[in-house]
């Protein structure tokens, strides 16, 4: 399993995590028999969040980890979010040292690796958040703290107060829904790509040596399923089926190694052993550089149809 450094320090971790959302109705030994199956993969980042099944797929994960002597917690990479609760957000000190027990407790371990903000609070106390970490690192609860879903301003105001390096920030990133790529195509245009939804957040995470994460890397737009198959998307399609043909892969496994050759971490979920396996076999093949632009400008192609923003582009297209 390929490693990728967490945010500047030179820590690593795997390429690829385990999506865990999906996992609360596994029985103890079905979710055992994932565990084991995802190490010997070298898959051994796993990623959850307190409200991912109600708090049932951490539940059942610690049963099942706590409950085989020969797993080792120095083993694995657990990863958390908290920050989320009866439809609204908290990130006060409070709801964060709860949340993080509630974790700690469901998973049965005495420590995450990492802890992420699941959403930003737009009227947050900083300082709130910053009396939370200290005391979850100085107790030794938490190793490493990130965000997910925040802006480079959110980041910036929590980062002035919290001592600890905000090294993750979790989004959802997929071809189609890659706003951060086009803002930066774009740029000083009137066309719906230049729309800054996120302020220049790509930018602003590779300047400060923050990690992304991609949630969801299969998804299209406002929640409407995979872009695989979808009629929304022919000439993508098109373009992965004759990808996966090339190397001999699936069409998924062509979206997650195009996202771990940009560097970003996808977190595909997974509910069988056998869709699992298939996530991480990502690493005996290289997309190359053509074949990785070809995919990113044909969801541009609208926009680069209108305006022919570099020599080359027309050439690029030309080999889809």
């Amino acid at each position: 399993m390929r490693e990728t450094i967490l945010g500047n320090h030179l820590q690593k971790i795997p390429s690829i995590a385990v999506g865990c959302m999906r996992l609360s109705e596994k029985s103890k030994e079905e979710m055992n028999h994932f565990i084991h199956s995802a190490l010997e993969q070298g898959a051994y980042f796993f990623d959850h969040a307190d409200i991912y099944g109600g708090g049932m797929s951490e539940t059942v994960f610690g049963e099942a980890f706590a409950g085989d002597p020969s797993l080792k917690r120095e083993d694995i990479y657990l990863q958390s979010k908290c920050g989320i609760r009866q439809g609204c957000y908290d990130l006060s000190k409070e709801h964060i040292l709860k949340s993080v027990d509630g974790i700690l407790k469901r998973l049965q371990t005495d420590y995450l690796d990492l802890l992420l903000l699941h959403r930003p609070d737009a009227l947050v106390e900083p300082e709130e958040v910053a009396a939370a970490f200290d005391v979850l690192f100085e107790s030794g609860k938490v190793r490493h703290f990130g965000v997910s879903n925040h802006k480079p301003m959110q980041i910036a105001l929590l980062q002035k107060y919290v001592c600890q390096p905000l090294v993750v920030n979790q989004v959802q990133f997929s071809i189609p829904v890659s706003n951060l790529v086009a803002n930066g195509m774009e740029v000083n245009m009137e066309t719906p790509g230049s729309i800054d939804h996120d302020g220049s957040l790509l930018d602003y995470c590779r300047l400060h040596d923050i990690t992304l994460q991609a949630w969801s890397p299969f998804q299209m737009p406002s929640w409407k399923g995979c872009f695989l198959g979808s009629d929304e998307y022919p000439e993508l399609n098109q373009k992965i089926r004759v990808l996966a043909e090339k190397y001999g892969v699936t069409k998924h496994q062509i979206i997650l190694r195009w996202h771990i050759q940009r560097g970003i971490i996808p977190l595909p979920k997974a509910n069988t052993v056998s869709h699992m396996e298939a996530n991480f076999d990502v690493f005996d093949f290289k997309l190359t550089n053509i074949d990785m632009d070809v995919m990113e400008l044909l969801d541009q192609q609208d926009f680069l149809e209108d305006h022919h923003t570099a020599p080359g582009l027309e050439r690029l297209l030309q080999l889809k």
